[in-house]
């Protein structure tokens, strides 16, 4: 959740999911096109344009917009600061569900959007490291990442999640068992 440093220096609330969503919307709207409008937000967002006119409101007050009724609006330096970070998480999840976990580009867009907001800067930042380090070039990371796919492919036959969900703590308790099993035979004297 990102803090707003207010121009006396004081830490301010913290945006809320929907003050990012916003500040994402525009920041993007304004890469795509030359103004943005009350109208355009209203429309990226499925929302009326008296609640986006409401949200300005605040945007406004928290300065991280500039925007005067029936005008054109801007972001801030700080505003843009955030709708770039918003940006570049919701990209970095979108990416890892569908790239890596091989989920549907519709559905990875979707959950990406819900995720980006209550993840921390340091498992952000893991998540970026665990990208990096599984499509660098290495034959093996690419292997890992076939098999993956094999997997997945394999297990949609097996049944739905729910199904597989429950089976899991008996196949980790079986698990547990032979490692166990295991443990004792390395630690049996007569064994060797």
């Amino acid at each position: 959740m990102n803090w707003v440093k207010m121009p006396n220096n004081t830490t301010h609330k913290p945006l809320t999911p929907a003050m990012e969503d916003y500040l994402e919307a525009i920041f993007n709207l304004a890469k795509e096109k030359r103004v943005v409008r009350v109208k355009n937000i209203a429309e990226r967002l499925g929302v009326k344009m008296p609640t986006v006119t409401n949200m300005l409101k605040t945007l406004r007050k928290k300065e991280l917009i500039e925007y005067e009724k029936y005008e054109y609006l801007e972001l801030t330096n700080k505003g843009s600061a955030v709708g770039i970070e918003i940006d570049r998480r919701h990209n970095i999840l979108r990416n890892f569900l569908a790239d890596i976990l091989k989920i549907n580009a519709k559905t990875a867009n979707e959950e990406a959007c819900r995720m980006e907001h209550g993840i921390s800067h340091a498992t952000m930042h893991r998540f970026i490291e665990f990208m990096d380090f599984l499509q660098s070039s290495s034959r093996d990371k690419l292997v890992c990442l076939h098999d993956f796919e094999r997997y997945l492919q394999k297990n949609e036959i097996r049944g739905n999640y729910s199904d597989r969900l429950r089976e899991l703590p008996d196949a980790s308790k079986e698990r547990k068992e032979r490692i166990q099993k295991q443990e004792k035979k390395s630690d049996d004297p007569q064994q060797d």
